[in-house]
């Protein structure tokens, strides 16, 4: 993009402020921006501070594969996931774009130590994980890491710090997050520094089509990659490429799988797999009615009781055909910093501004048919949110140890 080309962007959305002090930018800063502008999703801005509309269809439950049903068919499910990892046609993508804020950390969420007597990082668990299928299997499986611009770095320096835990580095690649930018609440774009607008990693639910921009498809197609499971960062239990996951899932026909744990209560802040007018779909907690929450079928179960834990399979194949369907975009309130027009950098205290996201969960929504796959909570679902409480470094930490785990 051309600086006159901004100046008309701009001026279109009235947000020539932009601009402001472009001349004293040296010819990098002025590059930076310019492609920063380049890449504003306008429609995206339009819907800041915008009441937006429920467009939720008619919600039914769906039917996950129970435990037991898995225990039935194991050894069938377990030998067709193996059969197709060892034909290459699995690939994983660790969403790992954040930072450890929450957990006092400055660093890249995956960087933190979670052990007691000894390191043991959550990178590493990870790692760990993925390494026992790898041997298991006795092939490779390729790890796609999605970083973002601001722990990209880092991350890289990581993993080759720590010699990829161990993994065949020619089997890691990265590819960074598409950012969005930030506005305040009069949806003016906000400033982070001198020539450079502030942004954030659009949602977990950006990571397909960013990996397609980093040109990585390419690799997914020479591998002959086929599905892709993707996973968090911060759930240090889950077990990645799962052969009976995937297994299940290859045998059942459908283009996508998603682990759920049954919730531990109806109040259980957690979203849950349903059916939306007959279409697969995951509903978040604070959109089910009490009736609803509190619903349960003959045995006692609740019938909206699924719980997502962000682990999904999804195929390759349909992925491509929805990677340019529009996606619902989320905002939400932040404490965003930024400069004032004097240069000044202000750090809020309370949210002064929106933040765009997508979200994984809506990705489920564009897929024909998935299959809702239980695990037990106490042996894959160890989610760090935070440091102490709930879903924490501490709570983990005893179910890395229940799980035989050294710390």
């Amino acid at each position: 993009m051309t600086r006159d080309e901004a100046v008309a962007v701009l001026t279109a959305h009235n947000q020539l402020h932009v601009l402001e002090g472009f001349d004293q930018l040296t010819a990098t800063q002025q590059e930076g921006l310019l492609d920063q502008i380049a890449a504003i999703d306008w429609d995206m801005l339009a819907i800041a501070g915008k009441k937006q509309e429920d467009s939720k269809g008619e919600i039914t439950p769906l039917e996950s594969l129970t435990l037991d049903e898995i225990a039935a068919r194991e050894e069938e499910f377990k030998a067709a996931g193996l059969a197709a990892i060892r034909d290459h046609k699995i690939g994983a993508v660790l969403l790992a774009g954040g930072m450890g804020t929450r957990l006092g950390s400055d660093r890249p969420k995956g960087e933190l130590n979670v052990g007691l007597t000894r390191e043991l990082y959550i990178f590493e668990c990870l790692i760990n994980n993925l390494m026992d299928v790898v041997r298991e299997a006795g092939t490779s499986i390729p790890l796609y890491i999605m970083t973002s611009e601001k722990n990209d770095a880092d991350t890289r320096a990581f993993f080759a710090e720590h010699d990829y835990f161990g993994y065949a580095s020619e089997d890691v690649k990265f590819f960074i997050q598409d950012m969005a930018a930030a506005v305040d609440y009069d949806g003016k774009l906000l400033m982070e520094a001198p020539g450079r607008l502030a942004t954030s990693p659009n949602g977990n639910g950006g990571w397909f089509s960013s990996l397609a921009r980093a040109g990585l498809l390419d690799d997914v197609h020479a591998r002959g990659v086929e599905w892709l499971n993707i996973f968090a960062v911060d759930n240090v239990l889950q077990k990645i490429a799962d052969p009976t996951f995937f297994g299940a899932t290859l045998l059942h026909g459908v283009d996508c799988g998603s682990k759920v744990v049954r919730k531990a209560n109806p109040e259980e802040k957690v979203g849950v797999m349903c059916c939306e007018d007959g279409h697969p779909s995951i509903v978040e907690y604070y959109e089910l009615s009490d009736e609803m929450a509190n619903a349960r079928d003959a045995k006692g179960n609740l019938v909206y009781g699924a719980g997502v834990i962000l682990n999904y399979l999804f195929a390759v194949s349909r992925l491509e055909k929805i990677m340019n369907e529009k996606m619902p975009v989320h905002v939400v309130e932040k404490k965003i910093p930024y400069i004032t027009s004097e240069g000044t950098l202000v750090k809020p205290e309370e949210p002064n501004g929106y933040k765009f996201e997508l979200l994984a969960v809506d990705m489920v929504r564009l897929m024909e048919q998935c299959l809702p796959y239980e695990v037990v909570r106490e042996h894959e679902f160890a989610p760090i949110k935070n440091l102490h409480g709930v879903d924490s470094l501490d709570t983990a930490r005893e179910l890395l140890q229940q799980n035989g785990v050294a710390l």
